[in-house]
């Protein structure tokens, strides 16, 4: 069961991040079905908290580097595979039929996927189509990138897990409003991310990032690390405005977005202090 639940989350990533590598109308088949995976996931994640069950996110890394989008795609259908013979060791009947139906329709859809060169997603050439970059801006974008891509990450699986083991409801709408949130900055990042040459899969997470004791500990340093993210969206806007008006307006886009997800932490905040 824990094998499953690992290339589960396995086969999530991939998805994921074989979307970013397309550029055809691939990309929002292949982002639905890793909401899908990602609910499977969930649901998994559910069952064992409904049963007791010790889990943990650790995951192998995920190889997404090919030249075709055919090699991944194929990639994936052998990760349904592997993980359809493990739907047994769930022994909720319910979630192992929804799992499968689901799976094979999106075989049948991944099988007629229209083939193409996704190879300049990871030439590392730094380049972003119709922009000239200054070195200061490129290197500036490319390190935000990586960073905050992981952080996105990061966020989606703290902040699920922390749902996850929570019956408040106030507390889960705002977790999930963070999830959602950090889902759209990890798709916005990893499209660019895929059209300058750089993409890449997060890292595994360690236990003690997403378990933790002190959920008001927790959100006060969340706070913080969203105005440091916050100050870095700025500086980041300030640095590409010479070279590129739309990647300025993005960031600050995406800066003023912040704003929000703190008050949401003040928010979540306030509530437990009232509990």
């Amino acid at each position: 069961m824990k094998q499953l639940f690992k290339e589960v989350h396995e086969l999530f990533l991939a998805t994921q991040f074989t979307g970013f590598m397309s550029k055809s109308k691939n990309r929002q088949e292949l982002y639905e079905f890793a909401n899908i995976f990602f609910k499977h996931l969930t649901w998994l994640e559910n069952d064992f908290i409904k049963n007791g069950v010790e889990y943990s996110y650790s995951i192998n890394q995920v190889p997404i580097k090919v030249e075709k989008l055919s090699s991944m795609i194929n990639n994936i259908i052998q990760r349904i595979d592997s993980i359809e013979n493990k739907l047994d060791s769930c022994k909720d009947g319910d979630i192992t039929y929804r799992i499968r139906s689901d799976f094979n329709y999106i075989k049948l859809v991944l099988e007629k996927m229209e083939n193409e060169d996704v190879s300049s997603a990871f030439d590392t050439k730094r380049e972003y189509p119709n922009v000239t970059l200054t070195d200061e801006a490129r290197d500036a974008l490319t390190i935000f990138l990586f960073e905050e891509s992981y952080k996105e990450y990061e966020l989606i699986m703290v902040y699920n897990y922390s749902k996850a083991n929570s019956s408040d409801a106030f507390l889960n709408r705002i977790f999930q409003i963070l999830i959602d949130e950090s889902f759209f900055h990890l798709r916005s990042f990893g499209q660019i991310m895929a059209d300058m040459g750089i993409l890449g899969v997060p890292r595994s997470l360690m236990e003690e990032i997403y378990k933790f004791n002190d959920l008001k500990k927790f959100l006060k340093d969340g706070i913080q690390e969203e105005i440091g993210a916050k100050e870095e969206c700025k500086r980041l806007a300030e640095a590409v405005s010479s070279s590129s008006e739309y990647f300025a307006s993005f960031f600050t886009f995406i800066n003023n977005q912040e704003n929000y997800h703190i008050a949401l932490m003040e928010e979540a905040l306030e509530h437990i202090n009232k509990s």
